[in-house]
């Protein structure tokens, strides 16, 4: 199996879907030019974080996934350069509404959408007054890489979503996200918190674990940055800090390290 070479984006967004399309297109770009072969993009990238409040409004912001822009826009990427980009997205399904990713596969085609499952309800993540419940199921695809896993922000707190796509043979796990500051309490930092739960499903899964987030501050509120990519003992070897927008890249030998996760008999242990 070829060696994986994971992309992650991190960047600001403003609540332009074209300007954010171009902008983080273009991050993808500079990742896919410099070898990497699977790109991870900041949850919901098409807009600012919309979840702080409640607004009706805010439901024409969704789009059916195969019709969605963010999608049409990064099928022609994947296609050009030949990569697989799982898009976080506003997912209108008829009259239920989903935080979903939409895999899209080196060929430009869908293969499949993850409807995030643990959905956050509190003081500037207002999700469930947005979306629903997933209903796919944990979900990985088979790309030429290895197979890879995608969840969405909030699942990443969750050992059960890890360990969900772990037992479905994924070689990684991604996490699109959109994380930062607390409004009930402005002292209250979670930025390591969130970093250690993820390194600890690498460690417990042996398995590397990637990040990506935005950055900046959006009516107010400030979200942290700090995406990452971790190896399989759950080690940072790629970090990006509070403020700064840009790529990380990271090359995995997705074989050798199955071999090292039978080794560890965490999946022949398992009751």
């Amino acid at each position: 199996m070829p060696k994986l070479t994971l992309g992650v984006v991190q960047c600001a967004l403003s609540d332009d879907i074209n300007a954010n399309i171009a902008k983080v297109g273009s991050l993808v770009e500079q990742a896919a030019a410099k070898g990497a072969n699977v790109v991870l993009t900041p949850e919901l990238f098409q807009g600012h974080y919309f979840c702080t409040s409640q607004e009706e409004k805010k439901f024409a912001c969704a789009f059916p996934a195969a019709e969605h822009p963010c999608v049409t826009a990064f099928q022609k990427l994947a296609a050009k350069h030949g990569i697989f980009l799982p898009v976080s997205i506003f997912e209108r399904d008829n009259h239920r509404y989903y935080n979903s990713v939409v895999a899209l596969g080196p060929d430009g085609a869908i293969m499949g959408i993850y409807r995030k499952t643990h959905i956050p309800d509190g003081p500037g993540y207002q999700e469930k007054f947005y979306f629903r419940p997933g209903d796919t199921g944990y979900k990985v695809w088979q790309t030429p890489w290895g197979k890879i896993g995608v969840g969405i922000c909030w699942d990443q707190w969750y050992p059960e979503t890890a360990r969900g796509m772990m037992l479905l043979g994924a070689d990684i796990l991604l996490y699109p996200t959109a994380i930062g500051s607390e409004p009930h309490n402005a002292a209250l930092d979670t930025r390591d918190r969130w970093r250690r739960a993820q390194q600890g499903h690498a460690a417990s899964n042996v398995v590397p674990v990637a990040a990506s987030n935005r950055v900046g501050t959006e009516n107010g509120q400030a979200y942290y940055g700090s995406s990452f990519i971790t190896d399989q003992s759950g080690a940072l070897v790629e970090s990006l800090e509070r403020t700064e927008e840009g790529i990380l890249l990271h090359t995995f030998d997705t074989a050798a390290i199955a071999s090292e996760r039978a080794a560890w008999g965490f999946f022949r242990d398992m009751r």
